[in-house]
């Protein structure tokens, strides 16, 4: 037996995938506005965070 017929006899599944494609678009969006929000400064100390030995 396959994998999908055990999850076509699950009532409701059909809901999951379209939850997690809505909890990664909004994570996505949210991290696309903070990207566009963060001040210069931010992003430049960000960038030499691999670079640091500190």
């Amino acid at each position: 037996m396959k994998f999908i017929n055990y999850l076509e006899k699950i009532s409701g599944v059909s809901i999951y995938p379209v939850v997690s494609l809505l909890l990664f678009t909004a994570v996505f969006i949210l991290v696309i506005i903070y990207a566009m929000k963060a001040s210069r400064d931010t992003i430049a100390e960000m960038e030499n965070i691999p670079l640091d030995d500190q």
